[in-house]
């Protein structure tokens, strides 16, 4: 039984979704469509990579991704079927794939299919869930097009450090209004080697200098620092909204400042 996943940003208030569903059952009845979401930022592209980055591995072998953000395609940013530790990705070579895959790939070719309308401005019913239903019927990549060597960059941030300092951004707002960053576990115990330090956002305006296992570590409205299951710094108020209380939006900076090992001050309260 094919599984399918869609994330788009269609929102779910048209009919966009139900659309590219009916086609596919159309000509796979038994399919198993899953959506992953339909509220990513319209256009967003890093949005649409993080947040299939964060799930493609909870799916089964052989499961086809159809990602439905940034669709029209050009010369530099042809149609194209990706496959990646065993899971396939059909998109628009937007750059996309860096955010989703590091652009780390097993193979990749041009969509060379004709879709199923005169009209170019619904490449998702029109093309991706036709190909889809050829991967899922076990049509080798080859019959779809031909093989396209290299991927497109993204331009994914990549968190710099230097100085005693990792410098960041923000990549991702949650549902929960949670701040999560570019900055990985990795680097951040790479850099700190036992030492103190200190998170900031918005300059100065809000510190902390610990790391919780949980949101519930700290008191009600306190700034939290978190590394999520995702493996990337995590910000937030415990039971409350942080993005919008404190004006933070996507791509603003976060800094961690590293104290060589001197003691910090007790944490103040956030408010």
């Amino acid at each position: 039984m094919a599984i399918i996943t869609l994330t788009s940003d269609w929102g779910t208030r048209d009919y966009y979704a139900a659309a590219v569903k009916g086609t596919i059952l159309s000509r796979l009845p038994n399919a198993t469509i899953v959506d992953v979401t339909h509220e990513i930022e319209p256009f967003n592209v890093s949005e649409a990579g993080f947040t299939l980055k964060n799930c493609y591995r909870s799916f089964p072998p052989g499961t086809i991704h159809i990602i439905a953000v940034d669709t029209i395609e050009s010369t530099e940013c042809p149609h194209v079927v990706v496959k990646a530790e065993g899971q396939y990705f059909i998109s628009t070579d937007n750059g996309i794939f860096s955010h989703i895959l590091d652009g780390k790939f097993d193979e990749a070719v041009y969509i060379d299919v004709m879709q199923d309308s005169d009209f170019f401005t619904f490449a998702t019913r029109d093309r991706f869930a036709k190909v889809a239903v050829m991967i899922a019927n076990g049509e080798p990549l080859s019959n779809i097009g031909a093989p396209r060597e290299r991927l497109n960059p993204g331009g994914a941030f990549c968190a710099v450090a230097r100085d005693n300092t990792i410098e960041g951004v923000v990549m991702h707002i949650d549902s929960y209004d949670n701040l999560i960053t570019n900055i990985s576990r990795e680097l951040f115990e790479q850099e700190r080697r036992g030492r103190n330090f200190t998170i900031m956002v918005k300059g100065d305006l809000y510190t902390v200098d610990e790391i919780s296992d949980s949101y519930l570590d700290v008191d009600v409205v306190d700034l939290v620092a978190i590394f999520g299951t995702h493996g990337y710094l995590e910000l937030a108020l415990n039971k409350a909204k942080l993005a919008s209380l404190c004006g933070i939006e996507l791509k603003s900076t976060i800094k961690v400042v590293f104290d060589d090992g001197k003691e910090t001050s007790p944490k103040d309260s956030f408010f």
